[in-house]
Protein backbone atom coordinates (compact mmCIF):
# COMPACT_ATOMS: atom_id res chain seq x y z
CA UNK A 1 0.00 0.00 0.00
CA UNK A 2 0.89 3.38 -0.56
CA UNK A 3 0.47 6.10 1.98
CA UNK A 4 -0.59 9.23 0.00
CA UNK A 5 0.71 12.35 2.58
CA UNK A 6 0.75 15.96 1.94
CA UNK A 7 4.59 17.41 2.69
CA UNK A 8 4.60 20.01 5.34
CA UNK A 9 5.76 23.01 3.99
CA UNK A 10 8.22 24.54 5.90
CA UNK A 11 8.18 28.51 6.08
CA UNK A 12 12.11 29.66 5.18
CA UNK A 13 12.82 32.78 7.57
CA UNK A 14 14.67 36.05 5.99
CA UNK A 15 15.47 39.38 7.35
CA UNK A 16 12.77 41.28 6.95
CA UNK A 17 14.93 44.80 7.70
CA UNK A 18 17.56 43.67 5.38
CA UNK A 19 16.04 42.30 2.37
CA UNK A 20 13.02 43.07 0.18
CA UNK A 21 11.65 40.54 -1.22
CA UNK A 22 11.53 41.18 -5.33
CA UNK A 23 10.21 40.01 -8.92
CA UNK A 24 13.31 41.11 -11.15
CA UNK A 25 11.45 41.06 -14.98
CA UNK A 26 13.84 41.48 -18.57
CA UNK A 27 12.62 43.61 -20.41
CA UNK A 28 14.21 41.76 -23.10
CA UNK A 29 13.22 38.38 -22.82
CA UNK A 30 10.19 38.46 -20.46
CA UNK A 31 11.95 36.38 -18.23
CA UNK A 32 10.77 36.54 -14.39
CA UNK A 33 12.97 35.70 -11.13
CA UNK A 34 11.99 35.97 -7.86
CA UNK A 35 14.86 37.25 -5.39
CA UNK A 36 15.65 39.14 -2.53
CA UNK A 37 17.39 42.84 -2.91
CA UNK A 38 19.90 43.61 -0.07
CA UNK A 39 18.53 46.88 1.07
CA UNK A 40 22.17 47.76 2.08
CA UNK A 41 23.91 47.94 -0.95
CA UNK A 42 20.93 46.75 -3.13
CA UNK A 43 22.51 43.39 -4.71
CA UNK A 44 20.28 40.67 -5.78
CA UNK A 45 19.88 37.36 -4.95
CA UNK A 46 17.65 35.03 -7.20
CA UNK A 47 16.05 32.39 -5.15
CA UNK A 48 13.71 30.86 -8.31
CA UNK A 49 12.59 30.79 -12.19
CA UNK A 50 9.19 32.23 -12.45
CA UNK A 51 7.04 30.57 -15.43
CA UNK A 52 3.71 30.48 -14.32
CA UNK A 53 1.62 31.76 -11.18
CA UNK A 54 1.91 28.03 -9.06
CA UNK A 55 5.90 29.37 -9.31
CA UNK A 56 5.14 32.51 -7.56
CA UNK A 57 2.72 31.72 -5.49
CA UNK A 58 5.50 28.80 -4.20
CA UNK A 59 8.07 31.93 -3.27
CA UNK A 60 5.45 33.28 -1.39
CA UNK A 61 4.30 30.20 0.77
CA UNK A 62 8.39 29.34 0.92
CA UNK A 63 9.02 32.71 2.73
CA UNK A 64 5.66 33.32 4.04
CA UNK A 65 5.16 36.43 1.74
CA UNK A 66 2.12 38.22 1.79
CA UNK A 67 0.86 41.33 -0.13
CA UNK A 68 2.18 42.80 -3.32
CA UNK A 69 5.85 42.22 -4.24
CA UNK A 70 7.64 45.05 -6.08
CA UNK A 71 9.06 44.29 -9.88
CA UNK A 72 12.01 45.48 -11.13
CA UNK A 73 13.70 45.84 -14.13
Amino acid sequence: MFGFHKKKRVVKEYDHERYEPVLRSSICTGETTAGFLDRTNQTYREVLLINDDSDLEEFRETYGIEGEIRVTY
